[in-house]
């Protein structure tokens, strides 16, 4: 058995699926309608909406099959977002990367697989809408353009809830999607005794940069600094734009000490980039922290502005 490749843009990817949450939720009509669909015109045994985790791939949509989720690293999926275009195997036990795969050895016994990648951006795929079957099949031009129409549904749906949640230039949490997960963080947070961060970003010279390299740089400056902290913060970590040239970032359980060295780190990364990206201009920023321990009274949005009075004051001192 071969195990899939992780993206190269695995942080990203996971960030924008985790900001859609879409994972471990009841299943929803407008997915179910078309894995029913899906079932039915190509006579499979199973179909599905399948989202792939950190280490699984969990079910939105399911037709045929009981289970929520399986392991990544057997799943067809993992290999289908991977590929540019449909993920087709006619027969799993003839195939060297499948044949002794325990989803093809034990139940359900798949033998034939075919996956159309679902995509919210171009490179970025969170998943699949596929079809599996017991017996060998082949697929002719028709079918494969009548999956991918079908997988173009799924996308569309799933572009909806994008809207809501992810700032579509730089692939984070917007403001809306940030303050509903750390909603739900601070309610981890305070269940289990932990101190959490807020760390509020402003760049620095945005507005100059704007107006002297035109705003396609200012673009690339916002990309880029959310890269730095998808690649920065760990996965548990909350962050997102909230707007212009403000980004944020929830840490849980981190104390001061941990807070001040993960700061550290970033900085060091922004440094790096700069050293890299050759441009005429450099990516600078304020940052404001704030800490808090599990039972402060203060709501999400409180601290948000604790953390955005920290920033000014820090922008303050360096413009003197």
């Amino acid at each position: 058995m071969i195990k899939p490749n992780i993206p190269e843009n695995e942080a990203e990817r996971m960030h924008a699926l985790r900001t859609l949450q879409v994972l471990d939720t009841s299943h929803e009509e407008r997915f179910d309608r078309v894995t029913r669909m899906a079932k039915r015109m190509f006579g499979v045994s199973i179909s599905l909406v399948s989202l792939i985790d950190e280490d699984r791939q969990w079910f939105k949509s399911k037709q045929g099959l009981e289970v929520s989720e399986t392991p990544r690293d057997i799943s067809f999926c993992g290999h289908a977002i991977n590929q540019d275009g449909l993920f087709i195997i006619p027969d799993a036990a003839e195939d060297e990367r499948f044949y002794d795969n325990p989803l093809v050895t034990d139940s359900p016994k798949i033998r034939f697989y075919a996956g159309c990648p679902l995509e919210i951006k171009d490179g970025l795929k969170i998943g699949t809408l596929c079809l599996l079957d017991q017996s060998p099949k082949t697929m002719d031009e028709e079918d494969k353009q009548l999956l991918k129409d079908l997988g173009a549904m799924v996308e569309q749906e799933i572009k909806s809830i994008q809207l809501a949640t992810l700032d579509q230039l730089t692939l984070i949490s917007n403001r809306r999607g940030f303050l509903s997960l750390v909603e739900h963080s601070v309610k981890v947070c305070r269940r289990t005794r932990v101190p959490m961060s807020f760390l509020l970003f402003d760049l620095n010279k945005f507005k100059i940069i704007n107006d002297e390299y035109g705003h396609h740089e200012g673009d690339f400056v916002l990309i880029t600094f959310a890269q730095i902290m998808l690649q920065t913060f760990r996965n548990s970590d909350v962050i997102g734009r909230l707007g212009g040239d403000e980004f944020v970032v929830m840490l849980s359980d981190s104390d001061q000490n941990h807070t001040n060295g993960i700061v550290e780190r970033f900085a060091k990364a922004v440094e790096q980039a700069n050293a890299t990206i050759n441009k005429p201009y450099e990516i600078e920023y304020s940052v404001g922290v704030e800490y808090f321990q599990h039972d402060t009274k203060k709501s999400a949005k409180e601290m948000i502005q604790d953390a955005d009075a920290s920033m000014y004051k820090q922008k303050k001192s360096k413009a003197r």
